[in-house]
Parts: C-alpha cells; structure tokens; sequence
C-alpha cells in the first residue's frame, strides 16, 4: 500500500489537523500542510518557534493539551518518544486519531500504540526517509513508512501524503520504525565503507572530487546485490546464485588489510564485518554468500 509522491493541492476540503513540534522537520511538515489548504493547529514547548508558522496562517495553540483538542487527527513530531508522553500527558485523546512521525525503535512504537489505544484514540507510527529540505518539495523522492491502524491511514491517506510519499507497511505498529531504522542502519555501513575508501587515498595525489564518480558508480553497481540477498534469505539456500563465495572474499580481505596498513589507515571499520566471515567460513560454509552472516547476528551462533 504505498503513495510515491506528494499529493496535489487542488483538492477541497482539506482536512483540519494538529501538528505538536514545530522544529527543522516539524516546519517543514506544517509549512507542506499549510500551502495544501489545511487549516493547522500548531503547539511548540518554546512558544517562539512557533511563530514563524502563525504568521503563515498556522493557530498557535498556548498547551499541547488545547491543541489535541482543536482537531481530530493529532500529529506528533517532537524529539524522541518521552517527549510524546510528556507533551500527551494530561490530554483527552479519546475520539482521537494519533499519528507518531517522532524517530523511535519498534519497541516504543508498540508501546505507544497501546498506550494510545488505552486512552481510545487510533494510531499510527511513523518513520520519516527524509530531511527537512525534502519535504514537500515535489519529486525529492522523501517518503514516510506508516504502521498501525490501517483503517485511520486509509482515512486520512491524502492528508499524510501532502508532505511526502506514504508507504503503509503493516497492523503491526513496530514495523514503521523497524523499516526506518534498517534502511538507516544500512545507510550507516554504507557510509563507514566510503569513509574508509577516502582514507585509503587520502595521503595520495588523488583528489577526493575524482575518486567520488569511481566510488559512487561501484557502489551502484553492487546494490542491487540486495535482491540475491533476499532471495537466498526466503529460500534458506545460502549457496543460490553466488558469484564470489565466501572463502574467496575472506581471502580477498587480506588485501584490503595490507592496503590499509600501508596506506597508514586504521582497519576498524572493516574488520567487525571481516570477522563475521571468518566466523563463518570457520562453520564450513566457504560455498555460501555473505548471507549466511545474518544467521550469526541474529543467533548469535
């Protein structure tokens, strides 16, 4: 169930919300709503930040408490999940629809849901796949990944897509935080592998600006590995399409430690991952991919 891009502002009417949390992301979200058409009730802990949005037609309301009572449908967009509760704390939200864009893990986002239920609103988790600059802005690509409630996101899927794309991944309110944090967490390896390349040449008559063609196209053209990775993870076969093995790339790992040892450049990015290998290939699985390492971290045998 998934919206791509924002939608078009040209429809009426538009439905009425509250947004509590007006910092870099929340101003972005209310300014989206605001220029859709919606008529937005905006609360803020330090009053001041909100002001910027009043002027653009935004009520600023003096308690989170009032502003939950303004509308219907609530959105939170605050720091981490203690501020939803804190910033909840004392309102009636029964009849209401709670959606959570605050970054969060699984475990919270199921919490909060009960906790939201208990108090009889709907709700919905949010894990927000972009910054501040995205949203809004038509074709940026920025997303948001919904858990939950599937009959208060089929209600109010226009009115969340005005900001950016929806993509509603299931009853289980968890799962929006959990899609969230495993696209950032391999966004983060990512990223800890082209540190190291630009350490690597970082000593060398190599300009950084340069390298970064040859470096982005490589890792292009290795991404959709993703999809044999899938596909041997549902099939259980480890060993189903494998072009370099497992004992060929722990092989290949020496390599990559010499160079970094020559070119002056601490492994320790590298060598959690290359340990993993090891660890495998020790079990007798030199025949598999890299997939099998999902088992190691997952039971830790």
């Amino acid at each position: 169930m998934t919206d791509n891009a924002p939608v078009s502002s040209t429809r009426t009417p538009r439905t009425p919300l509250t947004l509590l949390g007006t910092g870099a992301m929340g101003t972005a979200l209310a300014r989206a709503w605001l220029a859709a058409g919606h008529p937005v009730t905006v609360w803020n802990r330090t009053p001041a930040r909100a002001e910027a949005l009043a002027a653009e037609g935004a009520t600023v309301a003096a308690s989170a408490a009032g502003a939950v009572a303004a509308n219907r449908l609530v959105i939170a967009c605050l720091l981490d999940d203690a501020s939803v509760g804190e910033a909840l704390d004392g309102a009636d939200l029964t009849g209401r629809d709670l959606v959570n864009l605050t970054t969060g893990t699984p475990a919270q986002g199921r919490a909060r849901a009960a906790w939201a239920e208990e108090r009889g609103a709907r709700f919905l988790d949010a894990g927000i796949m972009a910054v501040p600059p995205m949203i809004g802005a038509a074709d940026s690509g920025a997303y948001v990944f919904y858990s939950g409630s599937a009959a208060l996101f089929e209600e109010h899927r226009d009115t969340l897509a005005v900001p950016a794309g929806t993509s509603y991944v299931g009853a289980d309110p968890g799962f929006a935080a959990l899609h969230d944090v495993a696209l950032l967490s391999a966004m983060e390896g990512m990223f800890a592998g082209i540190t190291h390349a630009f350490a690597l040449i970082r000593r060398e008559d190599i300009a950084p600006k340069d390298f970064a063609p040859l470096l982005q196209g490589w890792l292009t053209a290795m991404a959709p590995m993703v999809h044999t990775a899938a596909d041997q993870l549902e099939s259980g076969d480890y060993g189903k399409g494998v072009v370099s093995n497992l004992a060929m790339q722990v092989a290949g790992n020496a390599t990559l430690l010499r160079t970094a040892e020559e070119q002056g450049v601490s492994p320790e990015l590298l060598t959690p991952y290359m340990a993993l290998m090891e660890r495998r290939l020790a079990a007798g699985n030199g025949h598999e991919d890299t997939s099998g390492l999902v088992d190691l971290l997952t039971t830790g045998s």
